[in-house]
């Protein structure tokens, strides 16, 4: 889960991070996880608006030396605050940024160790860390393995080098694919690559290429999000500088059927609007934990939490983060408690991006019709809605936002 670079307001954190007991109550009955961010990366990709800093931004205020340390000393704060009530397990921990593995491949396993000594590990439990293609080596990946790291995810963006440099990304044509590959052999049970289409200068050609080296890697889950161009980002400056054409609507849902119909001949299926795996044990259950409401603890810098009803989110810069954590304090910069019709309307979002889709007893009547609605012209499958749920066809998922405005009152 990419922390963005803008967080929301809400109401203060207290400082010793506790949680109203309705939140503490029934803490995974959902599942439970831990999203762990590392934020560094070695250079600033041009469409990036993550909560990352390069070393040249960070500048004296912080480092990657003692970076775990802070994050240990987080993960001991969230012990104490779910105190008697923890997780009975931890179902999954899932490693973001940023680059994660520019730390050492020894501080990660210290991070997940601390977490499997906190609450335990699952004996099924998935772990996943992302990865920049140029960032791990065979030697770095079997020490990930060996530490207990399960699933990789690999950015990958493209496979034609004018969109890798339009993007600003520092690997180089193929190496994504021989990393995926490299995991593989590393021992990893699951093994992503990342693909964005739409951007300025992408041929229709470029993008079946990239997908024909995701399909010949052999992985076995594939993410494909199209290009979103955030404000005060230098891809952003670049378009209004007029030296790059904005993203196309028409051409971005012409990617995404390329990539529908690439992926599922070759074995694929979608499980989530932008997500497609082999077998059913390939879906990222991270990422599922989030859909169908979990509860996890975000560890690290602008990371989001959300434990029974409570999200919360941490301060951003790295410095500040542990400079809190040093004195004891929560590193939380702000939290809200969601009421039933905000928890309402984010189920209906989130599940609604889902190939299971949502029961039609969770909407309310006008979503009801609303869904009625959208069988009727095709954006809803019909044999789905008959046996009461609905599920998102393929032209529905072009439109899915359009969709769930429609089932939401």
């Amino acid at each position: 889960m990419a922390m963005p670079g803008v967080l929301p307001a809400g109401e203060p954190v207290p400082a010793d991070g506790s949680l109203p007991a309705s939140a503490r109550a029934s803490v995974g009955a959902r599942g439970f996880g831990v999203y762990v961010h590392v934020p560094f990366c070695a250079s600033r990709c041009g469409y990036c608006d993550f909560n990352t800093y390069t070393a040249d931004e960070l500048g004296g205020g912080a480092s990657r030396e003692g970076y775990a340390d802070a994050v240990l000393a987080e993960l001991t704060l969230a012990a104490r605050v779910l105190g008697e009530a923890p997780p009975s397990r931890v179902d999954t921990v899932f490693v973001g940024g940023g680059t994660p593995t520019l730390l050492p491949a020894s501080d990660l396993a210290r991070i997940l160790d601390a977490i499997d000594r906190t609450w335990g590990l699952a004996a099924d439990a998935e772990v996943t860390t992302e990865a920049n293609p140029e960032s791990v080596t065979p030697t770095s990946l079997q020490e990930l393995r060996a530490a207990g790291y399960t699933r990789i995810s690999l950015g990958m963006q493209s496979a034609a080098p004018g969109v890798l440099a339009v993007l600003d990304r520092r690997h180089h044509a193929g190496r994504a694919t021989a990393a995926a590959l490299e995991a593989r052999d590393a021992g990893f049970d699951h093994v992503n690559l990342d693909l964005i289409y739409g951007t300025p200068g992408e041929r229709a050609e470029d993008f079946v290429a990239s997908l024909d080296q995701v399909v010949d890697a052999g992985v076995d889950h594939v993410s494909a999000y199209a290009l979103i161009v955030e404000d005060g980002t230098r891809l952003a400056a670049r378009m209004r500088r007029g030296e790059l054409p904005y993203p196309d609507e028409d051409v971005a849902a012409d990617r995404y059927l390329a990539a529908e119909s690439a992926l599922d001949a070759a074995g694929f299926s979608w499980y989530e609007v932008s997500n497609w795996a082999r077998t059913p044990d390939a879906r990222c259950r991270h990422n599922l934990l989030y859909w169908t409401g979990g509860d996890w603890w975000g560890l690290g810098p602008g990371a989001h939490s959300h434990v029974g009803g409570v999200r919360w989110w941490n301060v951003k810069h790295p410095a500040a983060y542990a400079k809190r954590l040093v004195t004891g304090e929560s590193p939380g910069q702000a939290r809200e408690v969601l009421t039933g019709d905000e928890a309402h309307m984010e189920e209906v979002m989130l599940r609604m991006r889902l190939a299971s889709g949502l029961p039609l007893d969770v909407l309310t009547d006008a979503g009801r019709a609303g869904a009625a609605r959208a069988v009727a012209e095709g954006l809803l499958a019909q044999p789905a809605h008959a046996a009461g749920r609905a599920v998102l066809t393929l032209r529905g998922r072009l439109l899915a936002d359009a969709v769930v405005r429609d089932l939401l009152p």
